[in-house]
């Protein structure tokens, strides 16, 4: 595997924190925790509010202001990618970030969740523009509390094992945390990415105080059968997952056939 960079010392590292759910999520304030037990060079550049399922959107019809809350603290009105963006080449100009973390968000980034995901599309960006980046999740069940427990528990040693191996290009990292204590998690499992059977979202009809209809977003998830190597089968064995992503898109086999259906003249 060719490397990406050869990586610092684990306590020379420049880290950008991201996220989607806000600049005042506790899964940020978590990941902040945990890093600062890593390194000390750590910024934080975050939407001021929270933009969960911006995807790896950009604001491009409308100005992106950054509030400065201290030196290292920034509150963008703008998506996650735009934070990743400005952090890299405006408020870290000096001295780019060795790696983009972004999370921990608040719910699952399993299998096509990665699509819609901002916590997502933050690690995107900076793999894009050539730092390694990870995103990391903490699963729960709808109407319940997450186990955040957990997460602080396991995400220093993923971190650690990630932030000092070699790195492919155009590649980052997701995490996921099991929705368990930590005390039932049964381990740590690198995974591939699983599919859900369509119709994770579907709208749902409702009428306001003037009869008129309008529509929520429902999640809808439905789960047919699971590989046994996935991200999901991971959370149904209570596994840590982690899976490497690639930014290359191409669905290679299909190309092959198409091929022949367009032979070259």
């Amino acid at each position: 595997m060719s490397a990406l960079n050869p990586p610092p010392r684990i306590a020379d590292h420049r880290v950008l924190l991201v996220n989607d759910d806000g600049i005042h999520a506790p899964g940020l304030h978590l990941l902040e925790e945990v890093v600062r037990g890593i390194c000390d060079d750590v910024w934080v550049v975050a939407p001021d509010e929270e933009k969960s399922g911006a995807s790896h959107s950009l604001s491009l019809t409308v100005p992106v202001r950054v509030r400065r809350l201290d030196d290292r603290h920034f509150a963008v009105k703008g998506t996650p990618t735009d934070c990743t963006l400005l952090a890299i080449w405006e408020l870290m100009q000096d001295a780019r970030p060795t790696v983009v973390l972004s999370g921990i968000n608040r719910g699952a980034n399993l299998a096509e969740d990665v699509t819609y995901s901002g916590t997502a599309a933050a690690a995107m960006e900076g793999a894009l523009l050539g730092v390694r980046a990870i995103a990391l999740s903490q699963v729960f069940t709808l109407g319940g509390e997450p186990h955040w427990d957990t997460a602080r528990r396991f995400a220093r040693p993923v971190l650690e094992r990630l932030l000092m191996c070699d790195w492919e290009p155009n590649s980052f990292v997701n995490v996921n945390f099991p929705d368990v204590p930590p005390e039932a998690v049964a381990g740590i499992r690198v995974t591939e990415q699983g599919w859900r059977l369509p119709g994770s979202f579907r709208p749902e009809r409702r009428i306001d105080g003037r009869a008129v209809p309008y529509y929520w977003l429902r999640m809808n998830y439905q789960v047919g059968d699971v590989g046994p190597a996935s991200d999901l089968q991971a959370m149904a064995d209570r596994m840590v997952s982690v899976t490497p992503m690639q930014l290359d898109l191409t669905a290679h086999s299909f190309r092959r056939y198409l091929a022949g259906e367009f032979p070259a003249e």
